[in-house]
């Protein structure tokens, strides 16, 4: 049973102290790609300790099951997990996990369903509102996404992802942008839709709805919906230069009193965004960066060796 407590103790500790510490981490404005691995690693860290132990205290509650997972194991190593009499804890403890496992299976589901009907109404909605540019003007074949023009005299854009990815600008945008700023906001919106953000959005989405009461998870949903625009924000700078980049940022969001963006919880991202990209504060050192990936991968790699732990203890 000491794997089994062990796990649990591991993903305690990961969900309580780890997310504080990581969201208050200074060098993520710098690095947001890496801050966004860092904190798929913490969540995939937490949900392996429920599902290693879920897997233990399935194997100490069915001597059955048991018999088939330790099934041509050296001598020994069944005995080092200490399975064996603890059944009634086992039971408790595999209820416990298996109920969280359906709530999130159910949560998760719950949220692409929802995301895919409002992402379907919406490619629906441009259908019928506005035709979208040739291909010879929007060059679909090099880039990927289709161009949609929007009659609207509010300056916006942003991206639907999906199997047909389109890119959608307002005629209010296309006046009060300049070429090289309305390039920079494309490639912002090319950026999320390549990089997938709209997946992981929807995994700490349905986490965070799941289980509101498991601070990890809400600061993941939290954390990535500011991160991805960050992320974005550098690819467009990298291409368009950072004083571009931040002048169509400031530019597509006049008249909203402080920059914010559509949604409501990044009402106040868009000016810090702006003085960043002003900042030009430059990345991390390549060492630095690959300290801090190490690291990283460090949470899960130790939750896979909690669970061999008495294993490898036995054969050594």
């Amino acid at each position: 049973m000491t794997a089994l407590l062990s796990l649990l103790l591991l993903g305690l500790l990961l969900a309580t102290v780890a997310p504080g510490r990581l969201a208050r981490a200074r060098w993520a404005e710098r690095e947001p790609v890496l801050a966004l691995l860092a904190w798929q690693c913490l969540v995939v860290a937490v949900l392996l300790c429920c599902v290693l132990a879920l897997l233990l205290a399935c194997t100490a509650a069915l001597p059955d099951l048991r018999t088939l997972v330790f099934a041509g194991a050296p001598h020994g190593v069944e005995e080092a997990y200490g399975l064996a009499g603890a059944e009634g804890w086992g039971r408790l403890t595999a209820t416990l996990l298996a109920l969280g496992g359906v709530q999130t299976a159910v949560a998760l589901t719950r949220e692409v369903r929802s995301a895919r009907a409002l992402r379907g109404a919406r490619h629906a909605q441009l259908d019928h509102r506005a035709p979208e540019l040739p291909v010879e003007l929007t060059d679909v074949r090099r880039t990927g996404e289709r161009l949609v023009v929007l009659e609207n005299i509010r300056p916006e854009a942003w991206s639907l992802p999906g199997s047909k990815a389109r890119l959608v600008v307002t005629t209010g945008a296309l006046q009060q942008l300049t070429d090289r700023e309305l390039a920079a906001v494309l490639s912002h919106e090319r950026g999320h839709v390549r990089a997938r953000h709209h997946w992981l959005a929807q995994c700490a989405e349905a986490l965070a709805t799941g289980f509101p009461g498991v601070g990890v998870f809400s600061a993941f949903r939290d954390q990535v919906g500011e991160l991805v625009e960050l992320a974005a924000d550098d690819r467009a700078a990298r291409k368009h230069g950072r004083i571009t980049t931040a002048l169509a940022l400031a530019e597509i969001n006049t008249g909203r009193g402080v920059f914010g963006s559509c949604p409501p919880q990044q009402l106040a991202q868009a000016p810090r965004r702006v003085d960043r990209l002003l900042a030009g504060v430059p990345r991390l050192p390549v060492h630095h960066r690959l300290r801090l990936t190490a690291a990283a991968l460090i949470a899960p790699a130790a939750a896979v060796l909690l669970a061999l732990a008495p294993g490898l203890a036995a054969l050594l």
